[in-house]
């Protein structure tokens, strides 16, 4: 099994490298590095399946199912939001501040490549093992399903707010599961990584051992390219900070009173 695991990672590996190669250049063609948003989704779905084809693991077509609804959803629904402007992501635009675009293939397409490679590992590790179908994967299958609805209801309530003129609408979405937490989204899409790395738990010990994956996504979401990121911006619009003052920011959470 050991020689199967070195497989699937290292042709995984290969992989992402292809897809943010490919990223990069559509990147440098556009002129802007928010199209390395779009490809987030669709790449875990690549890797998803090229695990499904090399591992061997029953359960490796339940993993390719789950990353390709969540990542072919997500990567449709970032490409559309590229679609609908020109302009540079404030959160890459203020992390590069005007660099030239090699600084940006380094902290940015390698960086999220690497993180997408070990993100994944739980995919990987479990398309080769020996996976058990336990209470672990019924487990990670609920969780995972609690990630999609945050992710998708959320990011469809904050299109329906946008859609608002904004004459008439609120100066802050607080609606919805945003009167909860400030990032449904982002809330959702580490719950599908926790959920993905459930299923992959009935491989035993080598299963347990990539807990660093789902814990790395949460940490990207919230301290990296996430939530924090955003919010630099954020607190600078009009009634942003009092929403954030009564509003968890990524946990859901009953909202303070006052």
């Amino acid at each position: 099994m050991t020689s199967s695991v070195l497989v699937v990672v290292l042709v995984s590996a290969l992989t992402v490298a292809l897809v943010m190669a490919a990223t990069a250049l559509w990147a440098r063609r556009e002129g802007r590095v928010v199209v390395v948003d779009a490809a987030w989704g669709g790449g875990f779905v690549v890797v998803a399946l090229v695990c499904a084809l090399v591992g061997d693991a029953p359960v490796r077509w339940l993993l390719l199912l789950l990353v390709g609804v969540w990542g072919l959803r997500l990567a449709r629904h970032t490409l559309q939001r590229l679609l609908a402007t020109d302009e540079e992501d404030p959160r890459y635009a203020e992390l590069l501040d005007g660099q030239p675009f090699s600084v940006a293939v380094k902290k940015v397409f390698v960086t999220q490549g690497v993180a997408m490679w070990f993100v994944s590992l739980p995919v990987q590790v479990a398309a080769v093992s020996d996976t058990r179908w336990t209470w672990a994967v019924v487990l990670g299958v609920v969780v995972w399903a609690v990630g999609l609805f945050f992710e998708t209801v959320g990011d469809a309530q904050l299109a329906a707010y946008k859609r608002q003129p904004k004459e008439s609408r609120p100066k802050v979405m607080d609606q919805g599961l945003w009167r909860y937490t400030r990032h449904p989204n982002y809330f959702g899409d580490a719950s599908v990584w926790w959920g993905l790395w459930l299923v992959g738990l009935g491989a035993g010990w080598t299963g347990l051992a990539t807990v660093l994956s789902p814990v790395a996504m949460t940490y990207f979401l919230i301290f990296a390219t996430g939530a924090k990121l955003l919010e630099k911006t954020m607190m600078r619009r009009e009634g942003y900070p009092e929403y954030a003052e009564r509003t968890s920011m990524f946990f859901p959470l009953p909202p303070k009173r006052g």
